[in-house]
């Protein structure tokens, strides 16, 4: 019976300590990898077959797709949603092999100081990838796309290639600015909740 006991306190850190982490964890942070994984591969999955330019040559559509994607958006995003899960998961890691209890983030200062920096790394986060987003694919998507091809073939130079699905995509563009945006906030009313709480330990002392 002893060794169940003793795990006990890593168990519990697998939910956040605050109220707007644990929506932020298992409800926001569900939805954002359900839109992404399923809406994205529907938007973004054939991009490349249906990707089209003047002259409609396979090596052409390839030279001009891969400037057009220097990388694919589901890539970047599963790459952002990985990044700023790091944070957490270094703290709950520690938590963990440190046997933490979720009473001990609010009642130690060390280790309130830990996760909040742990929350502020993922905002950081956050705000690099909005910026990053923002200078990859921007925030429209147009119908057609110029496409430098004259180091394919001289005689091609400038050509011009079709987006397929280009309003869809700059829906999707929005919603994944928009979920960016939420989840900075989400961490901003965290780090206020668990310092509230903070002081509400302290004044109860």
């Amino acid at each position: 019976m002893g060794p169940p006991n003793n795990a006990t306190p890593g168990l519990r850190l697998l939910r956040p300590p605050t109220v707007v982490g644990q929506f932020h964890t298992l409800f926001f942070g569900s939805v954002r990898m359900f839109f992404l994984g399923v809406l994205g591969f529907a938007v973004y999955g054939n991009e490349a077959l249906h990707f089209s330019c003047e002259p409609d040559k396979r090596e052409v559509n390839l030279f001009c797709y891969n400037q057009f994607r220097p990388i694919t958006p589901q890539v970047f995003w599963a790459l952002q949603l990985v990044t700023v899960l790091v944070p957490g998961a270094i703290f709950h890691l520690y938590a963990a092999c440190r046997s933490i209890a979720q009473e001990d983030i609010l009642q130690r200062p060390a280790y309130t100081v830990f996760y909040i920096l742990s929350v502020l790394l993922r905002i950081i986060l956050e705000v690099v990838a909005f910026w990053l987003q923002s200078q990859l694919f921007g925030f429209h998507v147009n119908p057609l796309y110029r496409c430098d091809a004259g180091a394919l073939d001289k005689k091609f130079n400038i050509t011009r290639c079709m987006v397929p699905e280009h309003f869809e995509k700059t829906i999707f563009l929005i919603a994944m600015y928009t979920f960016t945006v939420i989840t900075i906030m989400l961490c901003i009313a965290e780090i206020f909740e668990i310092l509230h709480r903070r002081l509400g330990f302290l004044n109860s002392q």
